[in-house]
């Protein structure tokens, strides 16, 4: 028998039509009537036809974008909003003050660059790994079979399918063999839908079942689901807690700024008596410190860079905020095959039941192993331990699906004797308390998978060829064990995460497995058919064990709604066509690079390395970026505030502004910009929490008032201690001490949980504003000279006490307002 249908020559179906179907042609509803199927070539097109359509731009040019343009992030790194204010103000200080006085806007200039270099790296990272987990569909021309890019397909092209392929492209169906196509992503029907030659084939469906080939007839952006598939691998930076909680801050600190700005303004230029010149720096002063214009960048970067160290591990991210949701998950949900373990198996043992003669079971599973194009782990075992016997050939076959747990094939055996016979799981295809089950369990309890043969006298598109089976043999295979699943499972229970093993195998065995990888609960395993079908008693069931056998597709997904119903942030792994609509409903999908197209379409995170011991790294990177942005935030937020609270007091007091722009440009860098690069850079393993804004406003408000009331304080003071000449500048920088030791405290308690290298962050900033304040030419630059040993004491005075109110208050919050 030959292991596949040789490609037959050129030429029309019968009955089929003789054009291509119109690319507009439509069903009537009321009149049904199919429009003319395509001409469908066995053999495909040739090199000259393929060349034709390419000239006439008959291509499949849709640009899957797995990253945003390079124009794209300039433009969203340099024309911001606060960009824009900032850039006005810079030109204004440009005209009008000394250099020194427009530190800002160089600083803005360098950190958006910062910005665009790292989203570039990114990109780079990111279209790299793209074209490496790109999938390559198999298709005909010139008599052979070539495996090309997506985006060289050609109208008419024949492209074939098998088990786990996403179809590319809208056709319509020329060689069918059980073929069963899952629609479900396109038209929410859960239900394989069976295809026959003749029949339309939508891109974006995957096979479930089967095999065949089909015409393209819609190419580029004709097809049915060019637009979505185009969105849904687009590089996103926004859709998630993070970032949205960003945007409400900027609201509202938008709308606070606008007023306050406008009340400095006028306070500065109209009623104060100031020179011109001075009077617009220190408005300018005023009104810059309000925008947190780091934070978006520096979530842009931390996002970035993130990227960027999980692309060198192969791991593609094809969504960013999933890097931010894994870094949420409470319950990851894993499929044992491919996940656990690895995808070849080897068969260990045959034992023949029922007086079978192994001889001929033996010949009945080559058979078998040939009647499939497209094997899995499991018949590809059995195809390397049994070769075929020539004189056998198949005259039906019944793909594996995982629906039914079977597969199956009929034959005529060379002696005029016909057979069918099925192969799949035990429990399935026998009935409760038959005695080989016995035996089965025995296997499974070792971590064995068991397959039963067995011979069916019924037709094989008989709905019960299933029913009243004669058993004929058992095959065990041994499953090979990742090297790396029993220390990812480890990594998880570690950090409070609970892992879930959900496989369609049976459910002894799946326990057995999961045991020797260590996993908690691994000795109680649940049968999935015994599992309630409502959802809250679902939940119920899979928040009380851990492993769970026999699963099917269907259910997996219920799982998955189950226990995001209960509030868990769920992950689901998987690298089979099986594993699809779970992987779709979870909150992050995670697929195996040598997964399934369809998997890997419809994943956030492709392991592209195929090693489940890169999810840890994962889930670390996105733990890192979402508690160092949120730690970071409440510095930037903290000065929003009390740079706002200022110049409200400034207004109500009618005093001039305290402070030039080079005094805020000095205290940001020293207490927020430097610092908060390397504190969102660095690890961080705690489990990312909810409620992003309330978090981070619930100290930046107490911290940011204690500081702005602080400093306005000491800047009255001085103001009554200092007069004649050079009292403003002498005001200024005893406001200027102040707000930078109560900054500092802020900063150092955000630095918590102290290490060798934050503390010497902390001390380094410190260092570096005693060198301002140290070195003549810095203290001219920065215009800050301590004059006196009373007033600068002073400061030093009510910046301890704001200090211990902070600390105070932080403390309070934390046991008031738990996060």
């Amino acid at each position: 028998m030959t292991q596949r249908a040789k490609i037959e020559s050129d030429g029309p179906e019968p009955g089929s039509g003789g054009s291509a179907i119109d690319a507009g042609a439509e069903l009537d509803p009321v009149h049904p009537v199919r429009p003319p199927a395509p001409r469908f070539k066995r053999g495909g097109l040739t090199t000259a036809e393929v060349a034709e359509r390419v000239a006439r731009g008959d291509v499949n040019d849709v640009p899957v974008r797995s990253s945003r343009s390079t124009a794209d992030i300039v433009r969203a790194n340099v024309f911001t909003r606060f960009n824009a204010i900032i850039g006005v103000l810079w030109v204004i200080m440009l005209i009008v003050a000394p250099p020194q006085d427009s530190l800002f806007g160089y600083v803005i200039v360098a950190n958006t660059g910062i910005g665009i270099i790292q989203e570039l790296r990114a990109k780079k990272t990111l279209d790299g790994l793209a074209v490496i987990g790109e999938a390559k569909p198999s298709v005909r021309r010139d008599g052979t079979t070539a495996e090309i890019s997506t985006s060289e397909i050609v109208l008419d092209d024949v492209i074939e399918l098998g088990p786990g392929d996403k179809v590319v492209v809208d056709g319509t169906v020329g060689e069918a063999d059980g073929l069963e196509i899952d629609e479900s992503l396109l038209t929410g029907e859960a239900d394989p839908v069976l295809k026959k030659p003749g029949d339309p084939v939508m891109s974006g469906s995957f096979v479930v079942a089967g095999g065949g080939a089909f015409t393209a007839t819609k190419v580029g952006r004709e097809a049915y689901a060019a637009q979505l598939a185009e969105e849904a691998t687009r590089f996103t930076l926004v859709h998630s807690e993070l970032r949205s909680g960003i945007s409400t801050i900027l609201k509202y600190v938008t709308w606070m700024m606008i007023p306050t700005s406008i009340g400095l303004i006028i306070s500065q230029l109209v009623v104060k008596d100031n020179n011109l010149k001075d009077s617009i720096a220190r408005t300018v002063g005023g009104i810059v410190p309000m925008i947190p214009e780091g934070l978006v960048l520096l979530t842009s970067v931390a996002f970035a860079i993130g990227v960027v160290r999980l692309g060198r591990k192969q791991c593609l991210v094809q969504e960013l905020p999933a890097i931010e949701g894994l870094a949420r998950v409470d319950v990851v949900c894993l499929d044992k095959t491919g996940t656990l373990t690895e995808g070849g198996m080897d068969v260990t043992e045959l034992r023949a039941l029922g007086g079978a003669d192994p001889a001929y079971v033996r010949k009945v599973l080559g058979a078998l192993g040939e009647s499939d194009p497209r094997p899995n782990a499991s018949l590809q075992a059995i195809i390397d331990a049994y070769p075929d016997s020539a004189d056998w050939r198949c005259t039906e076959s019944l793909p594996f699906s995982s629906a039914r747990k079977y597969s199956g094939a009929s034959f005529s055996e060379g002696d005029g004797e016909n057979s069918t016979w099925l192969l799949g799981a035990p429990d399935v295809l026998l009935p409760a308390g038959d005695p080989a089950l016995a035996e089965i369990d025995g296997l499974n309890e070792r971590g064995l998978r068991v397959l039963l043969l067995a011979r069916s006298g019924r037709e094989l598109d008989d709905a019960g060829v299933a029913t009243g089976v004669k058993p004929a043999a058992l095959v065990v295979l041994e499953q090979r064990l990742r090297p790396d699943a029993a220390d990812t499972l480890r990594y998880f229970e570690d950090q409070n995460v609970r892992a879930k093993v959900i496989s369609g195998d049976n459910a002894i065995s799946v326990g057995a497995v999961a045991g020797k990888l260590g996993l908690p609960g691994a000795e109680n395993t649940v049968d999935a058919r015994r599992l309630p079908t409502e959802r809250t008693e679902m939940a119920e069931a899979l928040d009380g064990n851990a492993v769970f056998g026999r699963v099917t597709p269907q259910q997996k997904r219920d799982m998955v709604a189950a226990l995001q119903s209960r509030g868990h942030t769920v992950a689901m792994t998987g690298d089979g066509v099986n594993d699809v609509l779970a992987l779709k409903d979870a909150d992050i999908g995670v697929s195996m690079g040598s997964g399934s197209e369809a998997t890997r379409a419809v994943a956030q995170i492709v392991l592209l390395n195929n090693s489940f011991a890169t999810l840890p790294s994962v889930v670390a990177e996105g733990r890192r970026v979402i508690g160092n942005i949120t730690r970071v935030a409440t510095l930037f937020l903290t000065k929003t505030v009390y740079s706002v609270l200022l110049a409200i007091l400034v207004v109500c007091f009618q005093v001039e502004y305290p402070f030039l722009p080079r005094h805020l440009t000095l205290l940001s860098t020293l207490t927020i910009g430097v610092p908060a690069f390397f504190l969102a850079l660095a690890p961080n393993k705690e489990r990312a929490k909810p409620h992003f804004v309330k978090r981070v406003m619930r100290y930046a408000i107490p911290g940011g008032v204690i500081a702005a009331v602080a400093t306005f304080v000491t800047y009255l003071v001085a103001r009554h201690h200092y007069t004649g000449a050079g009292a403003l500048e002498a005001e200024s920088s005893a406001a200027t001490l102040t707000l930078f030791l109560t900054s500092m405290w802020v900063l150092a308690i955000i630095a918590r949980p102290y290490t060798w290298w934050r503390v010497g962050l902390v001390g380094a900033m410190g260092l570096a504003f005693l060198i301002v304040l140290a070195v003549p030419w810095l203290q001219t630059f920065f215009e800050l000279k301590l004059i006196g040993t009373t007033m600068p004491w002073t400061a030093v005075a009510i910046a301890a006490f704001a200090a211990f109110l902070i600390e105070i208050t932080f403390r309070w919050v934390d046991h008031k307002f738990p996060a």
